[in-house]
Order: structure tokens, then C-alpha cells, then sequence
């Protein structure tokens, strides 16, 4: 079973509740004959698709940093075999 990942959960509802307004925009601009009513739609699902896009950059970016400390972390094991076969000699 994996952890609870509330920062997932979060940007699902976002984009969840963003494009059931926009899909209601829509479906109120057909049924109304109100046409307006697709530019809030649009923004709706444009809205969505920005929460996607920053939350995959979000993503890419917490690997990039696991990498990097995990990089540092052997960097600094070397470091300290390294003093130790020094000082032992």
C-alpha cells in the first residue's frame, strides 16, 4: 500500500472541480443560447491544464533534487573514505 500523497489528491481535486465547471459552462452556454458563457469554459479548462502542466514541472523537479542529494551523499561518503585511508596512513 503507498503513503497518502495529499499534494496529489490536492492537484486531482483542482483539476477535477476545474473541468466539471468548465464542462457546466458549456453545457449552460448550448442549453441557454448564451455563447459567452464558452469563454469561462475555456478558462476553465485552460485553468486545468495549467495545474498539470506545474504540477508535472513540480514532479520533475523533487526527482531532480532526490538525485542531486543522492549524488552529494555518495560525494561525501568518498570524501570521507578517502580521510580515513589518508590518516590511517
Amino acid at each position: 500500500m503507498s503513503a497518502f500523497r495529499p499534494r496529489r489528491t490536492l492537484t486531482t481535486l483542482a483539476v477535477g472541480f476545474l473541468l466539471l465547471d468548465a464542462v457546466l459552462f458549456a453545457i449552460a452556454a448550448v442549453w441557454g443560447s448564451r455563447p459567452l458563457l464558452f469563454i469561462p469554459a475555456a478558462i476553465c479548462a485552460l485553468a486545468a491544464a495549467l495545474v498539470v502542466g506545474a504540477w508535472r514541472r513540480y514532479r520533475r523537479t523533487v526527482a531532480e533534487l532526490a538525485d542531486a542529494s543522492r549524488e552529494m551523499k555518495r560525494e561525501a561518503e568518498s570524501i570521507r573514505e578517502l580521510l580515513d585511508t589518508h590518516f590511517r596512513n
